[in-house]
């Protein structure tokens, strides 16, 4: 009896301890891996994340470029990181398109390998033509692709994004052939479409915002299941005659798998704090994207579905990784 008085008590005392290790998380800075260059849409809400999260909860959250692999190499990165202090911003290429567009090459798997800490944020991609272009509206745009099968083109600048699979999205659903043309960045193929060597471009709207406001691009759908308030006067794809339509670029915070529940649940807090401020509301709206704060499990349940659905794009357009 006395051992096991001995050892229960030290079972109670040590509770508190655990208990108090999991209250002073963090205890050093926490790494937010950003798994594209500086300066892209990713790299921007991230840091932005990174600066209101640390304004509000007195830690010091840094974030660290580690672009590569289509975002395969930071999201592996933060799968396998083991100091108890690294998250990651996945988005829709790196958690639910490439593990089907990389399928066995692919060093981990979203839902197995992370921990989901929240959506963030959402950004439709916003369908423009040039200036100059005969096209009005996406139907324009489909029934020129009929009348002459395989003539249209339409561009993207990175194989496998939501822009390059968003336009496949519409060849499939209009059942059009476009000749679709790959550009690695955005730059040289804008210059194309201005110049009218190209049709269509599923863009990122911060990517043309300037030109949209100039009026040298024309905006025709975007591919969002509701307006965007940035653009509220453009259709979306779905009442452009494509009921069900959406493709969107979203934003989540990741953890290793074995992240605690509690540390998970803090980080939560912390994000939604962050994204009902009004401040952050407003600055993701003047770069066309939504806050979507939401718990863990609508996070797992959401990305289920995502990696389902652009899987299933991802082999009826036959598309594969570079």
């Amino acid at each position: 009896m006395n051992r096991r008085t001995a050892l229960l008590a030290a079972a109670g005392l040590a509770a508190p301890r655990l208990a108090a290790a999991q209250d002073a998380w963090p205890s050093r800075p926490v790494r937010l891996i950003v798994p594209y260059p500086p300066g892209g849409g990713t790299d921007v809400i991230s840091r932005e994340m990174a600066s209101r999260v640390s304004a509000l909860t007195g830690w010091s959250v840094v974030a660290e470029n580690r672009p590569g692999a289509g975002g395969n190499i930071g999201i592996d990165a933060v799968a396998k990181a083991t100091d108890g202090h690294t998250i990651g911003m996945g988005q829709t290429s790196n958690l639910a398109i490439n593990p089907t567009l990389y399928g066995s090459n692919i060093p981990y798997q979203p839902l197995r390998d992370l921990a989901l800490v929240s959506l963030v944020a959402s950004q439709p991609n916003v369908f423009v033509v040039a200036r100059g272009a005969p096209y009005r509206t996406l139907q324009d745009v489909v029934a020129a692709a009929r009348a002459r099968p395989g003539r249209l083109t339409a561009a993207h600048p990175g194989n496998g994004t939501v822009g390059h699979l968003s336009t496949e999205m519409i060849a499939l659903a209009a059942r059009v052939e476009l000749t679709v043309v790959p550009y690695r960045g955005a730059a040289q193929l804008v210059t194309d479409l201005l110049a009218g060597r190209l049709d269509l471009y599923s863009a990122n709207p911060l990517a043309v915002k300037g030109m949209l406001d100039t009026g040298e691009l024309r905006p025709i759908a975007v591919t969002s299941a509701g307006r965007m308030r940035a653009l509220p006067e453009v259709p979306t794809v779905a009442e452009s005659g494509f009921p069900g339509f959406d493709a969107v670029n979203w934003t989540g915070l990741v953890a290793p798998a074995r992240t605690p529940p509690e540390v998970l649940a803090r980080l939560n807090d912390a994000v939604t704090r962050a994204l009902r401020q009004e401040e952050v509301v407003a600055r993701l709206g003047a770069e066309g994207s939504e806050p979507v704060p939401s718990t863990p499990e609508e996070f797992r349940t959401f990305l289920a579905a995502e990696i389902a659905k652009w899987g299933q794009v991802v082999r009826d357009a036959r598309v594969q990784a570079d």
